[in-house]
């Protein structure tokens, strides 16, 4: 992450020419543990680490998302938030239940989750919305790039993705990629681990194929191209050994 903040900060830097007051060191150590623990627990939940969380999870973000086709964004966290309380609402008055006939010590079935200090410092706070602020700045300032031209490549290249999103855009909209790429996610890792020898074999084939396709092109211009013109050969200079001979009998 702070290799990544160092990168966009010279970026926009040298875009806008504007000089960075904020230092890259701002970003605390707990600040950087707390993101690997999330980057790791996201790895955790793509690769299968955990059956039972990673299936819970993608469940319910393919049915949060099919239900989006058909309703609000508000109507489908209204009722997601209500079927977690459905389920925490009686567990808490089970245990005050519990605790009234004291065969409960008073212990909150949810304290882990309670205690859990999820809080961010000053420094902390400062540095995750400067890393936002940069990434917006050298979002905008790639934007300009390519809509005023600063260069032909990149901006036919940004004009042909234009071109090619027109006709994703007919054919489908946002909502659906988002599903498909969660499915993607999720699934690809899970194929990849189950056939990965079968994977490999084939890798190697197409690998092997593209490979020799690549030589018979290259031969194949070998052969077609015309042989090189000859350099031109450069006359040898006369010797001067008869003219000094010439000047000695005048003298």
């Amino acid at each position: 992450m702070n290799r990544a903040a160092e990168v966009i900060r010279e970026s926009w830097a040298l875009s806008s020419g504007s000089p960075l007051v904020a230092d890259t060191d701002a970003i605390t150590p707990r600040a950087a543990v707390w993101t690997g623990t999330i980057v790791a627990q996201v790895v955790d939940l793509v690769y299968w680490r955990n059956l039972r969380k990673t299936g819970f999870v993608f469940t319910g973000l393919v049915v949060g998302l099919a239900s989006l086709f058909q309703l609000s964004t508000i109507t489908v966290l209204s009722h997601l938030c209500l079927a977690v309380m459905c389920v925490t609402f009686p567990l808490r008055l089970y245990y005050k239940l519990l605790e009234a006939l004291r065969w409960n010590p008073g212990v909150h079935p949810f304290q882990s989750y309670l205690d859990y200090d999820s809080s961010l410092t000053d420094k902390e706070t400062v540095a995750m919305v400067e890393e936002v602020v940069l990434l917006i700045a050298f979002a905008v300032s790639e934007i300009k790039r390519l809509l005023f031209i600063d260069s032909m490549v990149d901006s036919i290249k940004f004009v042909v993705l234009l071109y090619l999103l027109t006709y994703v855009g007919i054919l489908t909209n946002g909502l659906t990629l988002v599903m498909t790429a969660v499915i993607v996610v999720f699934s690809v890792p899970l194929l990849y681990r189950k056939q990965q020898v079968r994977i490999r074999k084939m890798t190697r084939v197409v690998r092997a194929f593209v490979k020799r396709i690549r030589a018979s092109c290259v031969s194949l211009y070998e052969t077609v191209r015309p042989p090189p013109s000859p350099a031109p050969s450069t006359k040898p200079a006369a010797p001067a050994a008869p003219a000094a001979k010439q000047k000695a009998k005048s003298k």
